[in-house]
């Protein structure tokens, strides 16, 4: 949420003791609706957590929807780490680093008063490693992220903060905790409340600074320990989070441009920052309902754009949390096409996508997991959860900050305010997909070579009358190590190719999505063929299946 100006805060320092809230605020003047949600947050404070689990050989499994003392659906709990065993304080953010070297995997958990790193390649018995004290003071809006092997980290109401750079292959010798320091500061911008980067790019985007208005302030990262200032998108004012990346969806004027997508308060704000000098903003589009648009994820085909906002909930009659589903065919007129309603009454919070599942940190609903198969009609169903916060799922700020859902073991590392770090296993193989309609598969596994030719799996559409619909969705399940070395195509029966998925460096595993294409000027019937190559020496895999919703 956004930060209260200095003058707003001197109200609440005494029933906020426990939040130290040094230094200027990151944006003046302020917005009202800020203003409430800060007030909110620090109202709602609550002392930490001790509860603790750790060392049992296999987690504690959800049955009869429960795991230890917290609610789940399709959640097993692995372990807690409470905050006392972190380094102290309250959480917030969190993010995750897997070493490219030894693949163990890393939680690097937002603290109030600095970062901690954590080995989670043992889930059940995740590992402190040590502290990055903050730089400044304490302060209760940390967020970090990952690039070339470093965590970049900011923090909102420090006035002198700026941006810590830390050298993650550090912790490869940590045998004790530590104290460490930060391998570099830069010291263009004092406080900001959230970091967004384009590994892709290699440039770090620091949202609701001193500086820029509070819209992105843009920084140079290539060289991760020498940021360099890269320029400001200012032209709508401050932006709360956003989501940058090389964009390859459906508008094909923006091809290969580099596009973020901002959450900014009251509207989705999307610009074109491919010219650092010369950022093009290319809409900003409100909605009805809107209280204070917070943060969202671009779905893998970058077709859909999944929006939260922190507030809705308080206002409505309902009370439930929403999720607002944006058509992206065209970037300067994104579509508001649906609205999702949970049957948990929490404030939503930050949500990261990865293949058809949306992973959302819901505060006191703790983490929701959400089924974007039905997307292209505006649905999503929920298909597991697990509630870090088993005390209630009120609108208010206690329990869920945010998740990090990319590890390759498919562990979920979530940040509890009161709680920790809390490390979970979705078993989501068990949950069934919405009913298919008119849908096609072919289940018939396809070796793809090594650095070979493409190959092709074919489905035999028939007796279906006219063309292809404008949104037909290609379901695709590819097992593949660095799934960055493959180059994927969908061809119609008249041999027209659509670009699923160009070659790129995510060094992820296995393409499991959905794409949607527009094949309306297609006859529906004939044969369809799904054509993967790999581009490069040293990875393999092959097609598990991929199917066709007309």
């Amino acid at each position: 949420m956004r930060s209260l100006r200095t003058g707003a805060l001197a109200v609440l320092t005494a029933s906020v003791v426990a939040l130290s809230m040094t230094g200027a605020s990151a944006h003046d003047p302020d917005t009202p609706e800020g203003q409430a949600a800060a007030r909110s947050f620090l109202a709602d404070h609550l002392p930490a957590d001790r509860h603790s689990v750790t060392g049992t050989a296999d987690g504690v499994p959800c049955v009869d929807g429960k795991a230890d003392i917290y609610p789940c659906k399709n959640v097993d709990l692995l372990s807690v780490l409470p905050l006392s065993a972190i380094g102290g304080g309250n959480g917030n953010d969190i993010w995750g680093w897997t070493d490219p070297s030894s693949g163990k995997e890393y939680a690097i958990v937002g603290r109030t008063n600095g970062t901690a790193f954590v080995d989670v390649s043992t889930p059940t018995a995740p590992k402190y490693l040590g502290n990055l004290p903050s730089n400044g003071g304490s302060s209760s809006w940390r967020d970090m992220k990952v690039y070339k092997d470093h965590a970049f980290v900011v923090a909102d109401n420090i006035s002198g903060h700026g941006m810590q750079v830390f050298d993650l292959t550090r912790l490869r010798t940590v045998t004790t905790p530590q104290t460490f320091t930060a391998d570099a500061l830069y010291r263009d911008f004092g406080p900001a409340h959230n970091i967004a980067i384009n590994e892709e790019t290699g440039y770090a985007y620091a949202i609701g600074s001193n500086t820029c208005r509070g819209g992105p302030h843009m920084v140079d990262i290539r060289t991760p320990k020498q940021p360099v200032n890269a320029g400001c998108v200012s032209e709508d004012g401050y932006t709360h989070d956003n989501q940058c990346v090389v964009y390859r969806g459906p508008d094909a004027g923006f091809q290969g441009r580099e596009i973020c997508f901002n959450s900014n308060e009251d509207t989705l704000t999307i610009v074109d920052v491919t010219d650092k000098s010369s950022p093009r903003q290319l809409v900003r589009k409100g909605y009805s309902g809107s209280q204070y648009s917070h943060q969202g994820w671009l779905t893998e085909d970058q077709r859909y754009f999944l929006l939260d906002d922190e507030l809705d909930e308080s206002s409505s009659s309902d009370k439930r949390t929403k999720t607002y589903v944006w058509d992206l065919q065209s970037l300067a007129n994104p579509v508001h096409i649906g609205t999702y309603t949970s049957p948990a009454t929490a404030i939503d919070h930050n949500q990261y996508i990865k293949g058809r599942y949306s992973y959302q940190a819901n505060y006191q609903a703790g983490l929701r997991i959400l089924d974007v198969s039905g997307v292209a009609s505006g649905q999503l169903t929920e298909a597991g959860f697990f509630d870090i916060y088993p005390s209630g799922d009120a609108a208010r700020f206690n329990g869920a900050w945010s998740n990090y859902p990319y590890f390759a073991s498919g562990i979920v590392v979530i940040s509890g305010i009161e709680q920790g770090l809390v490390v979970v296993r979705p078993n989501l193989d068990a949950v069934e997909p919405p009913p298919p309609g008119d849908k096609y598969e072919n289940t018939t596994d396809v070796p793809i070579p090594d650095a070979g030719a493409a190959v092709t799996s074919s489905i035999s559409v028939t007796g279906r009358s006219g063309n292809a619909p404008a949104t037909l969705t290609v379901g695709v399940d590819i097992k593949h190590t660095y799934r960055g070395d493959l180059v994927i195509d969908l061809v119609a029966p008249d041999g027209t190719v659509y670009r699923l998925k160009s070659q790129n460096t995510d060094s992820g595993d296995n393409v499991i999505t959905t794409y949607t294409v527009n094949a309306s000027a297609r006859a529906a019937n004939g044969t369809w063929q799904l054509r993967v190559q790999d581009v490069y020496r040293a990875d393999t895999g092959y097609i598990d299946s991929w199917s066709l919703q007309f």
